[in-house]
């Protein structure tokens, strides 16, 4: 359910805006994006599991909590970063 480390490097890089940078807005929503799409995937064959499902839609407000604030500081990245990351608005 959880990413692993080789992957959330990945995630990172690519979405770093300089180097060495892990914790801004855009790192964080794709890290969490990433987070999300694998247990939207649990969640097909575990329709049950609801203790991961509250899990879930706490990762969703962050998510949506993170790019509201990006709205408010730079809406270049805010636009620059969801349609990278394919999210909706």
């Amino acid at each position: 359910m959880s990413i692993t480390a080789e992957r959330k490097n990945e995630v990172i890089t690519e979405n770093a805006r300089s180097a060495g940078d892990t914790g801004s807005a855009e790192v964080q929503v794709a890290i969490l994006s990433e987070r999300i799409a694998n247990l939207t995937e649990h969640f097909k064959t575990h329709k049950k599991d609801n203790h991961s499902r509250r899990g879930l839609l706490k990762m969703v407000s962050q998510r949506r909590r993170l790019l509201d604030h990006l709205v408010k500081v730079d809406r270049e990245r805010y636009t620059a970063l969801i349609t990278k990351l394919n999210l909706r608005r």
